[in-house]
């Protein structure tokens, strides 16, 4: 997706242009939910000037009732039309940070947590790039408009219309997402029944967390207006594939050249590629804390559902954690298969650029590859310490032992954790199906 750096002057005579009638003022809180506060265009003025102030004491991960008065800062080059509302009053939005009424920047906004991993990276002479792989159901809806797990169709991997029933919905999402920027690479229907997939090109890692906070939104509603749900639950549906968001990851010098490719190298990836894959690997526990936040995320990566579970790399398997796709030029990446779409984008990119830089810094290798083979045999499956974390109970115990990738989350750790502690306690605590059908006959 290009962006453009647009001025307060353009921005006044594109929304005079476009009869834009309301903005809408986003940002997401600690767990990746997509906020807004709405103005008319008559308060633009106040926006551009970062004169908006909200309460941010009912905002997850922000702040107390005491100092709950937080400041707008929208992000220029965020300014974009939605295409789906009307063409007489249309709405626009921008990305903001979040500024304290003293005039500094929040310490627990997410988008200023990633800035701040960005800044560390560019300071030693990189930029990384991410171009994400977007995986999500589509499911009918009941008389009431609520989701049901009734999926969109019965199609399979790569079918087509008249058996892949999300065809035309695939390609209003394509287009919308095009008239607001983005590139699309490619959309095609996925493995298990009723799922989907989109994928856009890459871009910064700032830049592509802002975009996956618009695919999402824009994704939702388009589904909607089809009569659907669009879910990026990571496992909606037990006994079939889960959704992933697999994240290509390139890095750069600052004038733009690819720093993981090395054609003299037998996979073709530099030693900086090595080392950044062996800091990510080193602290994937704690980082899959942040990459697959929720207790669902959890029943995705267990095997037999081309999920990772395995603490590995490899070439030509599909399988692993890291997976190098054969690219014999300066496109050269590395592809981490374990993120998936309930992710909170700005703090997932923040821990990963942490974790590779660590790699950088400390010459971290990665573990020898383990070849052609399919990754899985029992003697791997009992080697626990060499698996991501089963639950997220002990992913947040990996996080909190991680001093490297709790220092990315900086202020916004305590308030991570004690959210997601919450969300474990409150499903542990539940009686679920299984165990109705396991136990109330037995005992």
């Amino acid at each position: 997706m290009s962006r453009k750096t647009y001025t307060k002057e353009e921005i006044r005579r594109i929304i005079q242009e476009e009869d834009v009638k309301f903005i809408r003022l986003q940002f997401v809180d600690i767990l990746g939910s997509l906020k807004n506060v709405a103005i008319t265009v008559d308060q633009l003025e106040k926006a551009l000037n970062n004169e908006v102030v909200f309460d941010g004491s009912s905002i997850a991960g922000f702040v107390r009732e005491e100092e709950s008065d937080m400041v707008i800062h929208p992000d220029l080059s965020t300014f974009n039309i939605f295409p789906w509302r009307p063409h007489q009053g249309k709405v626009a939005r921008l990305i903001c940070d979040i500024y304290k009424m003293d005039g500094t920047p929040f310490e627990g906004d997410p988008r200023g947590i990633l800035k701040k991993a960005v800044q560390e990276a560019r300071e030693m002479g990189f930029e990384l790039h991410l171009g994400p792989e977007f995986e999500f159901f589509l499911f009918y809806t009941d008389e009431n408009g609520h989701p049901t797990t009734v999926t969109h169709d019965k199609a399979g991997y790569f079918d087509l219309g008249p058996i892949d029933l999300g065809e035309n919905v695939r390609r209003d999402m394509v287009l919308t997402l095009e008239q607001m920027g983005f590139e699309i690479e490619a959309s095609h229907h996925e493995e298990a029944h009723g799922q989907h997939e989109i994928d856009f090109t890459s871009s910064s890692a700032l830049q592509a967390a802002d975009d996956i906070i618009t695919f999402k939104l824009a994704v939702k509603v388009i589904a909607q207006k089809h009569g659907l749900h669009a879910t990026f639950m990571p496992k909606p549906i037990f006994g079939i594939n889960g959704s992933g968001m697999h994240c290509n990851l390139a890095l750069l010098d600052l004038e733009g050249n690819n720093l993981f490719y090395d054609k003299k190298d037998d996979y073709n990836l530099s030693q900086t590629a090595y080392y950044f894959m062996g800091g990510l690997l080193e602290h994937i526990k704690a980082v899959t804390a942040i990459t697959n936040p929720t207790v669902n995320s959890y029943k995705r990566l267990v095997p037999g559902f081309e999920a990772p579970t395995y603490i590995g790399w490899s070439r030509v398997n599909t399988a692993p954690l890291i997976r190098i796709p054969i690219v014999n030029n300066q496109n050269q990446v590395i592809e981490l298969r374990s993120p998936d779409p309930s992710c909170n984008p700005y703090l997932a990119m923040a821990a990963i650029i942490k974790a590779g830089l660590e790699g950088i810094k400390k010459q971290i290798m990665p573990p020898k590859i383990k070849g052609p083979g399919v990754i899985g045999t029992v003697d791997e499956i009992e080697d626990l310490d060499r698996h991501l974390p089963s639950n997220l109970k002990e992913a947040l115990v990996e996080l909190s032992n991680d001093t490297i990738i709790k220092e990315a989350l900086g202020d916004a750790y305590k308030s991570f954790e004690k959210a997601k502690m919450i969300e474990w306690r409150n499903y542990s605590s539940q009686v679920h199906e299984w165990e109705i059908g396991e136990y109330i006959s037995k005992y």
